[in-house]
């Protein structure tokens, strides 16, 4: 089985930064697109950052263009997120998680979730 471990998460200040790490264990000798999404308390959750096992491409939630960056060591299988700039906005527990859709966007292409780590961001 995949399991996927988030960490990283927790109090900044507004305008402040945090890095979260995903790593993916079990059954990884399949690549897989890693992606992050994120849930604020009473909405539902939000894509956030993306990058294809395919062809590499990255994609970004509109909300966190420019402030979030993602990357990933293929060889360790582990992702990253950057967050900069965050706001008291971007407050909510991230998940990563792991597929192999094409559709990198879509919450329905992800197979295997973390349980989440949660970012909060104070004014």
């Amino acid at each position: 089985q995949v399991q996927v471990v988030e960490s990283g998460g927790g109090l900044v200040q507004a305008g402040g930064s945090l890095r979260l790490s995903c790593a993916l264990s079990g059954r990884t000798s399949t690549s897989y697109t890693m992606g992050w999404f994120r849930q604020a308390p009473g909405k539902e959750r939000e894509f956030v950052a993306a990058i294809s096992w395919l062809d590499g491409v990255i994609y970004y939630g509109d909300s966190v263009k420019g402030r979030f960056t993602i990357s990933r060591d293929n060889a360790k299988n582990t992702v990253a997120l950057q967050m900069n700039s965050l706001k008291p906005e971007d407050t909510a527990v991230y998940y990563c998680a792991a597929g192999r859709g094409t559709n990198i966007r879509v919450i329905k292409e992800y197979n295997y979730w973390g349980q989440g780590t949660q970012v909060t961001v104070s004014s």
